[in-house]
């Protein structure tokens, strides 16, 4: 029993001490987890020039610049206009507010009448003077967060496309080395398996996640387009980019392109019409395109996957919540090989 006790013991004080480690070096943390995530994607395209006599530093200095150019175009033409629409966000609410006001001023009235009714230290039992109210408008700490310490996001942004340059030139060498030092024969062949299965695994479901987000972009910029709603293909891209990130990036999605609606048009009924044309995309896509193109194979467990996205997030904000699923498909591809770690492998499937 104590054995048990201090194995358990010394189990939690490995995992905490990880945490702690990966919450204050993520600077260094971070940059090595997309570029390894990246090489994964990116490693059959420089594996098809490698077989077309493409030296390997050439191939992925092709792949890696293809892939830089592409997400550095749509970041500029379509990321710009999203991050200006999300700074007159703020400025906007109260032009919604004015808009339908017509809406919510029954409620209104009906609040301020109950809170007329509270004697509010007055003795006469006549109601109170409404006293003047304060409004202070908080930094959006999402947006400071975004926004600030630029010279170190640009420089994480540098050395994790370095890094996936040099996984990608590398190829295999790397994972060579690591199982060179490996004692057991044995052994050898396990990290061999698991390390074929993480790649199999994160790589078929970023490819497959990763075209159906730019598909369900595509429908919801094209839909948006169709209903006139101004900036269309801005919002198609925001689509495809929120998608990335399960339950809370959809939902941020239909609420900003609600608010867009709302703006763009007059009536209620067509304000919102962009978002439940988002919405019904959606549910098409969550229900039955992704489960029927990934299978049983990758269904993960809805429950880890939303205390992951949490953990993720809060570890290490925006990055992490998309970084969150990635893991869990490479958590569950080392259980599903370790006869020690089926139960958690187990746990992880859907």
């Amino acid at each position: 029993m104590r054995r048990a006790i201090a194995h358990l013991a010394h189990i939690t004080v490995v995992v905490l001490c990880t945490i702690v480690f990966a919450y204050f070096a993520r600077s260094v943390v971070l940059p090595v987890f997309l570029a390894w995530i990246g090489s994964l994607v990116l490693d059959s395209p420089v594996r098809w020039l490698a077989e077309r006599h493409f030296p390997k530093y050439v191939g992925a200095l092709l792949v890696v610049g293809i892939a830089v150019l592409g997400l550095g175009y749509g970041a500029y033409h379509l990321g710009g206009p999203a991050v200006e629409w999300a700074k007159s966000a703020p400025e906007n609410l109260p032009v919604l507010k004015k808009k339908f006001s017509r809406l919510w001023g029954p409620a209104a009235k009906l609040i301020a009448a109950a809170s007329n009714l509270a004697p509010d230290g007055a003795s006469d039992g006549t109601a109170p003077k409404p006293q003047p109210v304060e409004v202070k408008v908080k930094d959006n700490r999402l947006a400071g967060s975004i926004f600030s310490w630029t010279g170190s996001v640009l420089g994480g942004i540098a050395e994790t496309i370095v890094l996936l340059f040099m996984l990608l030139a590398s190829g295999d060498v790397f994972m060579e080395k690591l199982v060179a030092v490996i004692p057991a024969v044995r052994d050898k062949k396990q990290a061999t398996q698991i390390s074929r299965e993480i790649q199999r695994s994160v790589s078929r479901y970023l490819f497959f996640v990763g075209s159906v987000n730019v598909a369900f972009g595509t429908l919801v910029g094209f839909s948006l387009h169709l209903l006139g709603l101004p900036n269309a293909a801005m919002w198609g891209g925001v689509a495809a980019c929120l998608n990335f990130i399960p339950y809370f990036g959809p939902i941020v999605g239909m609420l900003a392109v609600a608010m867009a609606g709302l703006l763009a048009f007059d009536t209620l009924g067509r304000g919102l019409l962009p978002a439940g044309a988002y919405l019904l995309l959606h549910l098409l896509e969550a229900d039955l395109v992704t489960p029927f193109l990934l299978g049983r194979r990758c269904a993960l467990n809805p429950v880890v996957i939303f205390v992951s996205l949490m953990f993720f997030a809060w570890l290490w904000g925006v990055t992490g919540a998309l970084l969150a699923v990635p893991l869990l498909v490479t958590a569950k591809a080392v259980c599903d090989r370790i006869a020690n770690l089926s139960s958690v492998g187990e746990l992880l499937s859907g």
